[in-house]
């Protein structure tokens, strides 16, 4: 999911306009391969299938659970803020997403294995799969709400399992296996480890309430404890890292995309995660979690302030992508991936606001709110349209429409 994949391709020569809006709305819904293009930037990959739908499955980009991830973190901020009804509708879009991509992405591994086997051999590409752990943890917190407690334990259990192969999986490929990136390499996407890895606490922290085993609240209440202070540790090493390759290596507008927000969404989903240890009684059967309040309390602020401060500087990056270098703003699959951090700092800002008894906070939430809202919305549409085009694109091509006319 490197950064550098986003560049716009240029259309076949001799295709008519229809034909290159089409080809565009393709690239743009699935990722370049849909396009005819490498589904990686790696052009040693598997030859890319005829077919729309085959192209779609097969290239499909693998962080595309942000959709999930983004949907369903501003469902569970309208909620909190008292947007009942909204926060209803956005979560069946939510689970009608979820459900869609797992059956999307079981069909790729059944039909195009080699596309994702090939996915996983870059550990920066292969690292956009912890969004199905987040998209599924975040899904999981959203239905506890609504009192679905067994439907949450499964998903948990699901990005669980998943969270150990990649947690452990990646760094053995890195280490072992030689497969090394280079720094340059290194980006936005990183950071989706940690929000991964949050996520889990947060969906611990969940289950501890839905449950009266004391056994198992403990249990829970002791794992959500040690996966935040992993998640943390695991930020503040990655931090370090990107932010010496911002600053040391030459960054073109492609790759500084939208992946670089989760930066900020990283330091949200640990104070949130923050704030439901917080919340937790001060023991857990023979856990004493009272004897962390006063740390865990500290360490979210510091992180919420830090995740602040990234804020007017990755709008500043946006302006210099867009603006200034003039890089065109369309759909892409990383979109989602910004609008993730937008709610989530809408949800941590409540949360620990309400923990801690930090009312500016709330009352930055009950503002902000409205900024996930409206970025939830806004590519919503943008990746409508691109379907519009790729079902237009369709169309014409089953009526002849579509074809070249020489003049």
């Amino acid at each position: 999911m490197d950064d550098r994949s986003s560049r716009p391709h240029g259309a076949p020569g001799g295709a008519s306009p229809d034909d290159r809006g089409a080809a565009r709305g393709r690239a743009a819904l699935f990722g370049p391969a849909a396009d005819g293009q490498s589904p990686e930037p790696d052009l040693t990959g598997p030859p890319v299938p005829s077919g729309v739908l085959a192209r779609a499955i097969a290239t499909l980009d693998p962080g595309y659970f942000a959709v999930v991830m983004a949907s369903g973190i501003v469902s569970i901020g309208t909620d909190l803020l008292g947007y009942q009804l909204l926060s209803r509708v956005i979560l069946g879009v939510t689970v009608v997403a979820f459900v869609g991509l797992v059956l999307a992405y079981v069909a790729r591994a059944v039909w195009f294995m080699p596309f994702v086997r090939h996915s996983l051999q870059d550990p920066t590409v292969a690292m956009a799969y912890f969004t199905f752990v987040a998209g599924a943890d975040v899904l999981g917190v959203r239905l506890v709400m609504a009192g679905h407690a067994a439907v949450t334990a499964g998903l948990a259990t699901a990005a669980g399992l998943a969270w150990v192969v990649l947690n452990y999986g990646l760094p053995w490929s890195i280490v072992a296996r030689a497969h090394r990136p280079v720094f340059r390499d290194f980006n936005g996407t990183w950071f989706i480890w940690v929000v991964g890895t949050q996520s889990l606490a947060i969906a611990a922290v969940a289950l501890v309430g839905a449950t009266h085993d004391t056994a198992l609240r403990q249990s829970l209440a002791e794992g959500a404890v040690c996966l935040w202070g992993v998640g943390v540790v695991l930020y503040l090493v990655l931090v370090v890292i990107i932010l010496l390759r911002l600053m040391v290596v030459e960054v073109t507008p492609g790759e500084m995309g939208p992946a670089y927000w989760i930066a900020m969404g990283a330091t949200a989903i640990s104070v949130r995660a923050a704030a439901g240890l917080l919340a937790l009684p001060s023991r857990v059967g023979g856990f004493p979690v009272g004897e962390l309040h006063s740390f865990v309390e500290g360490a979210s602020v510091v992180l919420w302030s830090f995740g602040t401060w990234w804020i007017p500087l990755l709008v500043l990056f946006g302006l210099w992508r867009h603006v200034v270098r003039r890089f065109p703003l369309s759909y892409e699959p990383r979109l989602w991936s910004m609008v993730f951090p937008l709610g989530m700092y809408t949800v941590a800002s409540y949360s620990l606001g309400e923990a801690g008894g930090f009312g500016f906070m709330v009352d930055i939430a009950r503002v902000w709110v409205f900024v996930g809202l409206v970025a939830w919305a806004g590519v919503l549409a943008l990746m409508l349209a691109a379907l519009g085009r790729v079902l237009a694109g369709r169309r014409r091509a089953s009526t002849g429409r579509g074809r070249y006319r020489a003049p």
